[in-house]
C-alpha cells in the first residue's frame, strides 16, 4: 500500500527519535560498565591477597580439615538484572540455576535473588526466591550489597558458623572474545585446597601470626566470602551492561537500516509528487497554447 508524503515524514521523524534513544542507551551502557569493571579488577587483587593469607595460615598451622556435612542447607545466590533491554541475559542464567538445583540431591534448596527481572525469570521456571534484593546502582553500591548478603548468610546459618552452610554463587561472567557465560561457583563449604599445607614456602621469610588461630581463620573466611560475593556482583553488572550494549548496537543497526528504507521511499514519493505537479503544469500550458475557435465562425 502506497504511503503518503505526510505519513512517511512522520515515520521518518519517529525513527530518528528512536535512534537517538537507542544511541543514548548504548552510550550509557558503555559508560556504566567501566566503573564495575574497575571494581572487579580491584576486588580480584584483594582476593588474591586473601588466598595467599590462607596459604600462609595453613603453612604455619598445618593442614586443616573442616567437617563436611551432607545435610547442609543449600543457599543459592543469583545475581541478575533489575532492568530490561538486555536480551535473554536473565533467562539463560535462570536455566543454569534450575539445572544446578535439580542436580542437588541432599539438603534444602533456598534462593536469594538480586534483581526483579531475575526474579521473573526464576519464577517462570518454577523457582521461588525467599528474598529479592536490589542490585547496586553504582560501583560504590557493590560493597553495600555484598555486606547485606553476608549478613543474610549469617541469618541463614541460624547462629552456627558460616562453614556449616552450603552457598553457591550464580552469575554471568565474561568469556573469551567478548562472550558471556552463566556459571555457578561453590563458595561454602570452603574448598579443601584453601587449607592444605604446602610442602615448600617460596620465601625465606616463613609466615607467622600473633592473634588466636580460630579468630584469624574466622576473619579470613569472612574476608573470602565478602570478596567472592563482591566480585560476583561486579562481574554480573559488567556483563549486564555488556549484554545491553550489544543489544543496543543491534537495535541501532536495525533502526539505521529502516531509516534508510524510509528515506528511499520518501524520496520516491516526493519525486512522484513533483513529477505529477510538473505534468499538471505542462498539460495546462499545452491546453492554453491551443488556438480557440471564434464564436461566430461557421462550422
Amino acid at each position: 500500500m502506497a504511503q503518503t508524503l505526510e505519513t512517511l515524514t512522520r515515520h521518518s521523524d519517529t525513527l530518528t527519535s528512536i535512534r537517538g534513544i537507542v544511541h543514548t542507551m548504548k552510550t550509557l551502557s558503555a559508560i556504566n560498565a567501566a566503573p564495575y569493571e574497575h571494581a572487579a579488577r580491584s576486588i580480584e587483587a584483594y582476593h588474591q591477597t586473601i588466598l595467599q593469607s590462607f596459604a600462609a595460615f595453613a603453612y604455619r598451622t598445618g593442614g586443616i580439615n573442616l567437617r563436611q556435612d551432607d545435610s547442609l542447607e543449600h543457599l543459592v545466590i543469583v545475581f541478575g538484572s533489575d532492568h530490561g533491554l538486555c536480551g535473554n541475559y536473565n533467562e539463560v542464567l535462570a536455566e543454569e540455576v534450575r539445572q544446578h538445583c535439580e542436580g542437588q540431591t541432599t539438603g534444602k534448596q533456598r534462593l536469594l535473588c538480586i534483581g526483579a527481572q531475575m526474579n521473573d525469570a526464576l519464577d517462570d521456571l518454577g523457582l521461588a526466591p525467599e528474598a529479592i534484593l536490589l542490585p547496586p546502582a553504582s560501583a560504590d553500591g557493590i560493597g553495600r550489597l555484598a555486606g547485606d548478603i553476608v549478613t543474610r548468610m549469617d541469618r541463614f546459618s541460624q547462629g552456627q558458623s558460616l562453614h556449616h552452610l552450603a552457598v553457591t554463587l550464580a552469575f554471568t561472567q565474561r568469556g573469551d572474545h567478548g562472550a558471556r557465560e552463566p556459571v555457578t561457583r561453590s563458595l561454602l563449604p570452603l574448598a579443601p585446597s584453601l587449607l592444605q599445607r604446602e610442602k615448600h614456602w617460596d620465601s625465606r621469610s616463613l609466615p607467622d601470626y600473633s592473634m588466636e588461630a580460630d579468630a584469624l581463620l574466622s576473619s579470613l573466611i569472612r574476608s573470602h566470602i565478602f570478596a567472592s560475593v563482591f566480585r560476583a556482583s561486579a562481574e554480573a553488572m559488567v556483563t549486564e551492561n555488556s549484554a545491553r550494549l550489544a543489544l543496543m548496537q543491534q537495535a541501532e543497526q536495525s533502526v539505521d537500516e529502516r531509516i534508510e528504507e524510509v528515506t528511499g521511499e520518501l524520496r520516491s514519493v516526493r519525486q512522484t509528487e513533483i513529477t505529477n505537479e510538473l505534468m499538471d503544469v505542462i498539460i495546462g500550458f499545452e491546453a492554453l497554447k491551443k488556438p480557440r475557435k471564434p464564436r461566430n465562425q461557421p462550422d
